[in-house]
């Protein structure tokens, strides 16, 4: 494996954009001429199963797939699922949540209970947790469905594209009319990470 090789795993469940987010970053991370290695896993239902997204990047990569411990960014779109894939995390990597809560089936049908303080939870594994209220900041840019790229901008803050490197691509991939929209989300999730890196 190539020493400068980054992985990202993007986790959530279906419907929150995630795939969508993950091809705007590989995208993104091709077009600066980067080897970039994508896996996706979609759960049992097309909506509300869980999904992941494992993107690698780097001088040369040979495989898509992020093991145990060696993700140096997990992005979690909901908090369950952040606390599901925490394990893959390595130490010191950096851990993005979303506050949104979704309940899986077996909460929904009384089975078990969504867990009360999924980030102290975390926090007791050893992690620092960036905790992001996306869809708040998504409809702040006008559109609630663009989440998925407020947590994107707070990610591309630790990635070695410039901001404005990001945009062609969102244009390219978001519906014409809802392009203003994500790019303003874009500027609210980077603009965030970028004052709380300089606190």
């Amino acid at each position: 494996m190539s020493s400068d090789v980054k992985n990202i795993l993007i986790v959530g469940v279906g419907g929150q954009g995630i795939i969508l987010a993950a091809d705007i970053m590989s995208q993104v991370l091709v077009g600066a001429e980067y080897d970039v290695k994508m896996a996706e896993i979609h759960g049992m239902s097309q909506r509300g199963g869980s999904v992941n997204t494992m993107v690698r990047f780097g001088s040369r990569v040979y495989s898509p797939v992020i093991e145990k411990r060696k993700a140096d960014f997990i992005l979690a779109f909901e908090q369950l699922e952040a606390l599901r894939w925490a394990d893959y995390l390595k130490p010191g990597g950096v851990l993005i949540m979303n506050t949104e809560k979704i309940k899986p089936l077996p909460v929904l049908i009384g089975n078990d209970d969504y867990p009360e303080d999924i980030e102290g939870m975390l926090r007791q594994k050893g992690i620092e947790v960036i905790k992001i209220d996306a869809n708040k900041l998504a409809e702040e840019a006008g559109s609630k469905k663009a989440a998925n790229v407020v947590l994107l901008g707070c990610l591309a803050t630790y990635l070695p594209i410039k901001k404005e490197g990001w945009y062609t691509f969102i244009e390219r991939r978001v519906p014409p009319k809802t392009i203003e929209a994500n790019k303003k989300a874009f500027d609210i999730g980077y603009g965030i990470l970028t004052e709380v890196a300089s606190v």
